[in-house]
Protein backbone atom coordinates (compact mmCIF):
# COMPACT_ATOMS: atom_id res chain seq x y z
CA UNK A 1 0.00 0.00 0.00
CA UNK A 2 1.15 3.65 -0.75
CA UNK A 3 -0.51 6.54 1.06
CA UNK A 4 0.07 9.56 0.21
CA UNK A 5 -0.81 12.46 3.13
CA UNK A 6 -1.57 15.96 2.52
CA UNK A 7 -3.63 18.39 4.94
CA UNK A 8 -5.92 20.95 3.84
CA UNK A 9 -3.63 23.59 4.97
CA UNK A 10 0.03 24.08 6.63
CA UNK A 11 0.22 23.32 10.28
CA UNK A 12 -2.93 20.83 10.63
CA UNK A 13 -0.95 18.67 11.48
CA UNK A 14 0.04 15.99 8.69
CA UNK A 15 3.49 14.91 10.49
CA UNK A 16 1.83 13.56 13.70
CA UNK A 17 -0.55 11.99 11.33
CA UNK A 18 1.87 10.63 9.20
CA UNK A 19 4.13 9.18 12.37
CA UNK A 20 0.55 7.62 13.49
CA UNK A 21 0.16 6.20 10.23
CA UNK A 22 4.05 4.75 9.39
CA UNK A 23 3.64 2.93 13.20
CA UNK A 24 0.00 1.63 12.16
CA UNK A 25 1.24 -0.31 9.32
CA UNK A 26 5.09 -0.20 10.11
CA UNK A 27 5.16 1.40 6.78
CA UNK A 28 8.22 3.28 5.26
CA UNK A 29 8.32 7.13 5.32
CA UNK A 30 8.99 9.69 2.50
CA UNK A 31 8.88 13.40 2.44
CA UNK A 32 9.62 14.44 -1.35
CA UNK A 33 9.92 17.90 -0.40
CA UNK A 34 11.36 19.47 2.68
CA UNK A 35 11.37 22.95 3.13
CA UNK A 36 13.57 24.42 6.13
CA UNK A 37 13.68 23.04 9.53
CA UNK A 38 16.71 20.83 8.42
CA UNK A 39 18.30 20.19 11.53
CA UNK A 40 15.17 18.63 13.01
CA UNK A 41 13.21 17.69 9.72
CA UNK A 42 9.60 15.90 9.24
CA UNK A 43 12.09 12.82 8.92
CA UNK A 44 13.42 13.33 12.19
CA UNK A 45 10.58 13.86 13.81
CA UNK A 46 8.69 11.01 12.37
CA UNK A 47 11.92 8.37 13.24
CA UNK A 48 11.57 9.65 16.78
CA UNK A 49 7.90 9.18 17.18
CA UNK A 50 7.80 5.40 15.73
CA UNK A 51 8.39 2.44 17.80
CA UNK A 52 8.86 -0.37 15.61
CA UNK A 53 12.23 -1.34 13.85
CA UNK A 54 10.38 -2.43 9.83
CA UNK A 55 9.96 1.27 9.05
CA UNK A 56 13.09 2.66 6.85
CA UNK A 57 12.91 6.55 6.33
CA UNK A 58 14.22 7.44 3.00
CA UNK A 59 15.77 10.62 1.41
CA UNK A 60 13.99 13.39 0.59
CA UNK A 61 14.25 14.54 -3.25
CA UNK A 62 14.85 17.89 -2.29
CA UNK A 63 15.70 19.40 0.95
CA UNK A 64 15.53 22.94 1.23
CA UNK A 65 16.79 25.64 3.76
CA UNK A 66 14.02 28.05 3.89
CA UNK A 67 10.58 27.53 5.76
CA UNK A 68 7.90 28.78 3.31
CA UNK A 69 6.38 27.47 -0.65
CA UNK A 70 8.96 24.71 -1.97
CA UNK A 71 9.13 26.89 -5.37
CA UNK A 72 10.61 30.09 -3.54
CA UNK A 73 12.61 28.47 -1.07
CA UNK A 74 14.08 26.91 -4.28
CA UNK A 75 14.24 29.73 -5.76
CA UNK A 76 16.56 31.12 -2.65
CA UNK A 77 18.89 28.02 -2.64
CA UNK A 78 19.72 28.60 -6.18
CA UNK A 79 17.73 26.06 -8.14
CA UNK A 80 14.46 25.00 -9.23
CA UNK A 81 12.98 21.54 -7.94
CA UNK A 82 12.22 19.57 -11.46
CA UNK A 83 9.42 17.00 -10.85
CA UNK A 84 10.76 14.21 -12.87
CA UNK A 85 14.15 14.27 -10.51
CA UNK A 86 11.13 13.41 -7.55
CA UNK A 87 11.52 9.56 -7.85
CA UNK A 88 9.95 7.52 -5.44
CA UNK A 89 12.03 4.98 -3.27
CA UNK A 90 12.10 1.68 -4.11
CA UNK A 91 10.49 -0.58 -1.49
CA UNK A 92 8.70 -4.16 -0.73
CA UNK A 93 7.34 -2.56 2.23
CA UNK A 94 4.50 0.39 2.51
CA UNK A 95 5.08 3.23 1.59
CA UNK A 96 3.50 6.62 3.42
CA UNK A 97 4.75 9.96 1.92
CA UNK A 98 3.72 13.23 3.22
CA UNK A 99 3.41 15.99 1.13
CA UNK A 100 4.37 19.76 1.66
CA UNK A 101 1.34 22.05 3.03
CA UNK A 102 -1.88 21.69 0.59
CA UNK A 103 -2.39 20.21 -2.71
CA UNK A 104 -1.99 23.69 -4.60
CA UNK A 105 1.50 24.33 -3.45
CA UNK A 106 3.64 25.42 -5.83
CA UNK A 107 6.70 23.00 -6.83
CA UNK A 108 8.06 25.60 -9.62
CA UNK A 109 6.16 27.18 -12.20
CA UNK A 110 4.18 24.53 -13.16
CA UNK A 111 4.08 21.57 -11.01
CA UNK A 112 2.00 21.42 -7.45
CA UNK A 113 2.23 18.75 -4.38
CA UNK A 114 -0.87 17.71 -6.41
CA UNK A 115 1.04 16.25 -9.22
CA UNK A 116 3.46 13.94 -7.11
CA UNK A 117 0.08 12.06 -6.14
CA UNK A 118 -0.34 8.89 -8.46
CA UNK A 119 -3.16 6.57 -9.62
CA UNK A 120 -2.32 4.00 -7.18
CA UNK A 121 -1.94 6.07 -4.26
CA UNK A 122 -4.60 5.78 -1.42
CA UNK A 123 -4.69 9.35 -0.11
CA UNK A 124 -5.32 10.40 3.73
CA UNK A 125 -6.41 14.27 3.58
CA UNK A 126 -5.63 15.75 7.56
CA UNK A 127 -8.29 18.35 8.36
CA UNK A 128 -8.08 20.55 11.37
CA UNK A 129 -11.04 23.17 12.52
CA UNK A 130 -10.57 26.85 11.95
CA UNK A 131 -12.63 29.39 10.52
CA UNK A 132 -12.69 28.38 6.32
CA UNK A 133 -11.74 24.66 7.53
CA UNK A 134 -14.75 23.42 5.83
CA UNK A 135 -14.00 25.35 1.74
CA UNK A 136 -10.45 23.93 2.36
CA UNK A 137 -11.70 20.37 3.43
CA UNK A 138 -14.16 20.46 0.50
CA UNK A 139 -11.81 21.81 -2.23
CA UNK A 140 -9.23 19.14 -1.48
CA UNK A 141 -11.51 16.61 -1.69
CA UNK A 142 -12.95 17.69 -4.65
CA UNK A 143 -9.83 17.63 -6.39
CA UNK A 144 -8.42 14.65 -5.35
CA UNK A 145 -11.29 13.35 -7.00
CA UNK A 146 -10.29 14.58 -9.86
CA UNK A 147 -8.39 11.42 -10.46
CA UNK A 148 -10.60 8.76 -8.73
CA UNK A 149 -8.64 8.40 -5.60
CA UNK A 150 -9.33 6.59 -2.64
CA UNK A 151 -9.59 8.77 0.02
CA UNK A 152 -9.85 8.70 3.88
CA UNK A 153 -9.64 11.97 6.58
CA UNK A 154 -8.37 12.29 9.64
CA UNK A 155 -9.57 14.92 12.27
CA UNK A 156 -6.97 16.55 14.07
CA UNK A 157 -7.21 19.00 17.31
CA UNK A 158 -10.11 19.87 19.47
CA UNK A 159 -13.27 18.02 18.21
CA UNK A 160 -15.94 20.46 16.56
CA UNK A 161 -18.93 17.59 15.12
CA UNK A 162 -20.33 20.09 13.57
CA UNK A 163 -17.40 21.24 10.98
CA UNK A 164 -16.63 16.99 11.01
CA UNK A 165 -20.01 16.02 10.54
CA UNK A 166 -21.04 18.22 7.66
CA UNK A 167 -17.78 17.29 5.49
CA UNK A 168 -18.54 13.65 6.20
CA UNK A 169 -22.25 14.46 4.79
CA UNK A 170 -20.91 16.06 2.07
CA UNK A 171 -17.73 14.40 0.58
CA UNK A 172 -18.59 10.58 1.98
CA UNK A 173 -14.60 10.17 2.42
CA UNK A 174 -13.53 7.34 4.34
CA UNK A 175 -13.78 8.43 8.25
CA UNK A 176 -10.56 6.84 9.32
CA UNK A 177 -10.40 8.40 13.22
CA UNK A 178 -9.17 11.57 15.04
CA UNK A 179 -6.32 12.70 16.58
CA UNK A 180 -6.63 14.89 20.25
CA UNK A 181 -5.08 17.20 21.55
CA UNK A 182 -2.47 15.95 23.58
CA UNK A 183 0.18 17.23 26.05
CA UNK A 184 2.99 15.67 24.40
CA UNK A 185 3.06 13.68 21.03
CA UNK A 186 5.68 10.69 21.49
CA UNK A 187 6.02 7.01 21.11
CA UNK A 188 3.35 6.17 23.65
CA UNK A 189 0.88 8.64 22.25
CA UNK A 190 1.68 7.88 19.02
CA UNK A 191 1.82 3.69 19.24
CA UNK A 192 -2.10 4.22 20.97
CA UNK A 193 -3.10 5.90 18.13
CA UNK A 194 -1.53 3.59 15.50
CA UNK A 195 -3.83 0.76 17.05
CA UNK A 196 -6.70 2.63 17.09
CA UNK A 197 -6.37 3.60 13.48
CA UNK A 198 -5.05 0.19 12.04
CA UNK A 199 -8.33 -1.49 10.94
CA UNK A 200 -9.46 1.36 9.36
CA UNK A 201 -6.17 1.78 7.30
CA UNK A 202 -6.69 -1.70 6.38
CA UNK A 203 -9.97 -1.22 4.95
CA UNK A 204 -8.75 2.38 3.00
Amino acid sequence: MKVFITGISTDVGKTIASAIVVEALQADYWKPVQAGDLEYSDSHKVEELISNNKTKIHKNSYALNTPMSPHAAAEIDGIAIEIDKIKEPNTENHLVIEGAGGLLVPLNGSDTVFDLIKHDHKVIVVSRHYLGSINHSLLTIEKLRERSLKIGIVFSGDEHPTTESIILKKTGVTFLGRINEEEVFDKEVVKKYALQFKSALELL
